[in-house]
């Protein structure tokens, strides 16, 4: 067998072998660029006077494609919850402690994961379709050249209204699941009201609530951060747009239920619940 052949048949082996090491190096260079934008839109948080404006009409569109949702899937979802657990408790004659458990699910995990999966869907998808528009049309560059940072003006508002239309949202998604579970509890499974409150109230604390508003923030943050990265590293042209929306909210789901779990496990050591 003759060197060149040797070297054809050895080849692909060679490529197949670099190929995790070149996407790992592609993985991290990725995870470098989103930890680098987020950082450098956070670092101009300060400079209110620049971004308010901003600030206010990305708060206002994302709560305007979002509420709608939220409450056509709150109020089912508590009463799909009441309605389930309903049936449970009914068999051990524990009605009344329907309600705490339809409390309890919504406050401290259902509502906040539901914010930022609506923000990162339809608040998210919009930011980078905008910004990754943006993009191929060469304005981050003119930006640049013009001598404004283009993460200053257009990420550090998106952080900060994804993040408070998280904490909205998530107060929504409370009181919406509370009412949808108050029809299934209490008109149609007959149980009082006071014992629907009282059960609901019975298992809370504060530290729960502000634990999950807390969760609803940083799901917000990261939903921005993620649709911004993807929007300003996007490919150019249409279809590259296309992808990067598509990944945006992919790779924001994934971080945020990796994001809860982390803080879960943490709201748990520190305030144990109560019993």
């Amino acid at each position: 067998m003759s060197a060149a052949a040797g070297h054809r048949l050895r080849a692909p082996r060679l490529t197949w072998a670099g190929a995790p090491r070149r996407l790992l190096l592609g993985w991290l260079e990725q995870a470098g660029l989103l930890f680098a934008i987020t950082l450098e839109g956070f670092r101009k948080t300060w400079d209110v006077r620049r971004w308010w404006v901003e600030w206010v009409e990305q708060c206002w569109f994302i709560a305007r494609v979002t509420t709608l949702p939220v409450m056509l899937i709150a109020l089912p979802l508590g009463g799909t919850i009441a309605l389930q657990v309903g049936q449970i408790v009914r068999q051990i004659g524990a009605e009344s402690g329907t309600g705490a458990t339809v409390v309890q699910a919504l406050v401290t995990q259902v509502a906040p994961m539901a914010a930022a999966l609506l923000i990162s869907g339809a608040g998210g998808s919009a930011i980078t379709s905008d910004i990754g528009s943006r993009r191929i049309r060469d304005e981050l560059d003119a930006m640049e050249v013009m001598g404004i940072n283009p993460v200053h003006r257009l990420v550090t508002p998106r952080l900060w209204a994804a993040s408070t239309v998280g904490v909205m949202l998530c107060s929504l998604i409370i009181l919406a699941g509370i009412a949808g579970g108050f029809f299934f509890n209490v008109v149609r499974e007959g149980v009082t009201p006071g014992s629907y409150f009282d059960g609901a109230t019975s298992l809370l604390q504060l530290s729960d609530l502000l634990i999950t508003l807390f969760k609803a923030w940083v799901f917000g943050f990261i939903a921005a951060a993620v649709a911004c990265w993807k929007g300003m590293t996007c490919r150019y042209g249409a279809s590259g747009v296309g992808r990067a929306v598509n990944q945006s909210a992919v790779v924001a789901a994934m971080l945020v239920f990796a994001a809860n779990y982390v803080l879960s496990t943490l709201a748990y050591s520190l305030f144990p619940p109560r019993i």
